[in-house]
């Protein structure tokens, strides 16, 4: 029989980082749960088959530690779940750049930064999976978000080159993209930029005070998620990129449509820019 799994997984304090965690510890896997607050997680703390772990993904000298004592306690990595982040609203002009550097520190350098250090354990294995927690806002974007937007859309652009890189190495990646979800994103998991332009009222400040309102409401269920996520890391072929709800899975299609309508719009102009094609813009 294969061996359990042993699951590496940032950000378990809340949301679906938490919820992946109690959907495991119903299975045979091995657990490092870790959270920038170890205190938020004490009530794991010396259960068997579980590990919990300070860790904050901005800290280098925290994700190194993290790696190794993984591997002291269990021996190996099979599963890195990158779930650690946190939201940001605000429109780009009223945005508060020190804040969207942190932002980023978190959301994309921490998750690259957690994935360079697993990598080489899994090499050497020769096998491992690594789950992104990207968004629905990695792969389309909305007024008022574009901070965050920026972030998810740099952890898709890294993640596509990863999977071409490791797949052939027996390693698998996948970017969860969730739409909202009934988790602490949209409440105290974000922060928001001041809303002191009246000309984004209509745009990005209605965006903020709509996510902001339905948060601890949306119709999306984590607990679900993550039963989605032990699916998948139980497949064979497993999808790169994983659309969680369906409002993710609609406006992912309403994005390609679009965008496919845009090219074709502008198809002539966009393939008549070589040399010999002079006579084409006279």
């Amino acid at each position: 029989m294969p061996q359990p799994k042993v699951w590496l997984i940032t950000g378990t304090s809340t949301g679906f980082g938490r919820q992946l965690v109690e959907a495991l510890r119903a299975t045979d896997a091995k657990i490092v749960a870790t959270a920038r607050n170890i205190e938020k997680i004490a009530d794991w703390t010396g259960e068997k088959n579980m590990l919990t772990l300070q860790l904050d993904v901005t800290n280098q000298t925290q994700i190194d530690a993290a790696i190794q004592a993984t591997k002291a306690e269990f021996g190996r990595i099979d599963v890195l779940v990158n779930n650690a982040g946190w939201g940001y609203f605000g429109s780009v002009e009223e945005g508060e750049i020190d804040v969207a550097r942190q932002l980023m520190e978190t959301n994309f350098w921490g998750l690259a930064n957690m994935t360079r250090a697993v990598l080489p354990t899994m090499r050497a294995q020769k096998s491992g999976q690594i789950f992104n927690l990207s968004s629905i806002a990695g792969l389309v974007s909305g007024a008022g978000l574009g901070y965050y937007n920026a972030t998810k859309h740099a952890v898709e652009g890294l993640t596509k080159a990863l999977y071409q890189e490791v797949t052939p190495l027996g390693i698998h990646v996948t970017n969860v993209e969730p739409g909202p979800f009934r988790t602490d994103w949209a409440g105290r998991s974000h922060r928001s930029a001041p809303m002191n332009i009246a000309d984004y009222e209509a745009t990005a400040h209605k965006t903020t005070k709509n996510v902001e309102g339905f948060s601890g409401t949306q119709d999306g269920s984590p607990a679900l998620v993550a039963q989605a996520i032990i699916k998948i890391s139980n497949s064979t072929k497993p999808p790169l990129h994983f659309l969680a709800g369906t409002n993710a899975y609609n406006r992912a299609h309403e994005e390609l449509e679009q965008e496919a309508i845009e090219f074709d719009t502008w198809a002539d102009d966009s393939t008549h820019l070589y040399y010999g094609d002079e006579h084409y813009w006279q």
